[in-house]
């Protein structure tokens, strides 16, 4: 039997890219992408594309039904920036959307289903650096409560109910074809846009902040790399931690000064700086790589290159 894959909040920045992704393997009738509101020219041409509230369970069930869906890509969420903006909004969108498609998933409706979780998790008492996939986790956002308590919620209907779910960890992501939406570590994003446009960048992050960062090739790759793995090799189902490198502003600028010479970085951190600072430099994703033999492709240099070079061939500066 083949998949039937149903992605919700497939106009996201993961979701955009991991829909076209999955339609290249699986067939565009064979993938279906839903959101709020409608997607992009690309996504509504290019498979079946259907309205939907990720928290109305029983829309979710009238799709699955018409669909035959077998995996879901549940990816709707608020994030870290908008979360803390409207907290209880969040907590509604990012939980209850969750256990609607867990419950579907109980009841056998669907047999897969795909949640991501977040660096958000952990907090200012997790270790900083090479962050275990197994320590403290207090996280101080909305988002990051949100994706911790999911993270259990996740692990407990596949222990109590048999529920084959998987979720990562992810870092910051970066891509060129998707514009920041609402995240902390946004920054190094835009900054590519404003070295193409305006030469200058004023970041809101101090030139040492350092995160793990991931180009969104490699998310979408691990991401569907985790879903085909066979159920035996997934060892954990709360969330795998996952890790490409690690990098601050200041080295980012360096690195985009090799591209552009006159291309200049100010600093002016605000309420996001905060928000930076609870989170990981560095991520041990020891776990992934051993259990399901992840890899990622892209350093900072190739992952500069790419930017530069997609944003100007697509004039979108």
């Amino acid at each position: 039997m083949s998949e039937s894959i149903l992605i919700i909040g497939a106009s996201g920045q993961i979701g955009n890219e991991l829909t076209q992704a999955l339609r290249l393997q699986y067939g565009n009738k064979q993938v279906i992408a839903s959101d709020i509101r409608e997607g992009d020219e690309e996504m509504m041409r290019s498979g079946p594309f259907e309205i939907m509230d990720a928290t109305d369970k029983e829309g979710i069930l009238s799709i699955v039904k018409k669909y035959k869906v077998t995996q879901v890509y549940l990816l709707a969420a608020m994030l870290s920036v908008t979360a803390e903006e409207h907290p209880k909004k969040a907590w509604d969108l990012n939980m209850n959307a969750l256990l609607g498609v867990l419950d579907l998933a109980k009841e056998k409706h669907i047999k897969q289903v795909y949640w991501p979780s977040s660096i958000a998790v952990f907090g200012s008492t997790t270790p900083k650096e090479n962050t275990p996939q197994k320590t403290i986790m207090e996280p101080s956002t909305v988002y990051g409560i949100s994706k911790l308590s999911g993270e259990f919620w996740c692990n407990y209907y596949h222990e109590k109910y048999g529920v084959d779910v998987r979720s990562i960890r992810y870092p910051g992501i970066i891509s060129w074809k998707t514009k920041p939406g609402g995240g902390t570590t946004d920054y190094a994003i835009d900054i590519y846009f404003k070295a193409l446009k305006e030469g200058a960048y004023e970041c809101f992050l101090s030139e040492e902040t350092r995160l793990p960062m991931m180009y969104m090739d490699d998310a979408v790759a691990a991401t569907i790399q985790l879903m085909q793995a066979k159920p035996a090799d997934v060892k954990l189902r709360t969330g795998y931690n996952l890790a490409a490198i690690d990098f601050t502003p200041a080295e980012m600028a360096l690195e985009i000064k090799k591209h552009l010479p006159d291309f200049k970085i100010s600093y002016k951190p605000d309420f996001r700086q905060k928000i930076a600072a609870s989170w990981p430099s560095s991520i041990d994703d020891t776990a992934a790589r051993k259990d399901w033999n992840w890899q990622h492709q892209f350093d900072l240099a190739a992952i500069t290159k790419e930017m530069l070079k997609n944003i100007k061939t697509e004039s979108i500066v």
